[in-house]
């Protein structure tokens, strides 16, 4: 209940008045059934236009500090995110990952529309980064289709560093679904998982009009310097558009 009143009547008509958002592609959102809603990753103010924008609920993956701060600013924050759908998960652990697989598996197996980032974190400088293939693995081992989420303006309205929320003009896309029931059976090959995530990422590029760079945003983040090659990769290779 409290997701639908954010929604339509404490953030949602502020967010609409303010950002005039755009959305197109609403009807390559299944009516029912599970979905991994595959999305670029620009602002903090990701996770909250794609459910404004989207027919159905979109659950999310949240680090478990938002759920465990102390005080009476971490009650309110426990409360609005698990008020919100989100389910945390411990990133600080040896089995952050597979923990995170695990509760992503859990809501598709219940038929929800379950977000995730494949570049893992967020755009440090508004380009489209690798994706890893966690997403991959998840989406040859359910079955379910993958959508693309890309958003545009985002980084403009809450950029990085103290929080704020500027005026600025938001589109998302939701892509077409991706089926790739075509490499059943292949979970764990690290090239299928790997051409999975490429494609979905050239969709991402497509949709947005991103560059895109052939490293880990992570890994920039942790002061790794890309090579020349790396920072002109302005594609993905040919296999992921096949």
């Amino acid at each position: 209940m409290f997701y639908w009143l954010l929604k339509f009547v404490l953030v949602g008509p502020f967010m609409h008045l303010y950002n005039r958002p755009e959305v197109e592609g609403v009807e390559n959102i299944p009516t029912d059934g599970p979905a991994i809603m595959a999305g670029n990753h620009l602002s903090f103010s990701d996770w909250l236009f794609a459910p404004l924008l989207s027919p159905r609920r979109i659950n999310y993956l949240a680090k478990a500090e938002y759920f465990t701060t102390p005080g009476f600013k971490g009650r309110l924050q426990k409360f609005f995110f698990s008020g919100t759908g989100q389910y945390p998960i411990d990133r600080s652990g040896a089995n952050a990952a597979e923990d995170a697989l695990n509760a992503a598996r859990k809501l598709l197996d219940e038929g929800r529309l379950v977000g995730l980032y494949p570049e893992g974190t967020r755009s440090p400088d508004g380009r489209l980064y690798k994706g890893k293939t966690g997403m991959a693995r998840l989406a040859l081992e359910t079955g379910v289709p993958v959508i693309p989420v890309a958003v545009i303006g985002t980084d403009k309205v809450s950029p990085p560093g103290p929080f704020k929320w500027r005026r600025h003009k938001v589109v998302l896309k939701f892509g077409a679904p991706l089926d790739f029931s075509r490499y059943e059976g292949m979970s764990g090959n690290r090239f299928v998982e790997r051409a999975v995530t490429d494609e979905v990422m050239y969709e991402l590029m497509r949709l947005t009009g991103q560059e895109y760079v052939d490293v880990y945003a992570h890994s920039l983040k942790k002061g790794v310097v890309p090579t020349d090659r790396q920072l002109d990769a302005t594609r993905i290779p040919d296999t992921a558009a096949s």
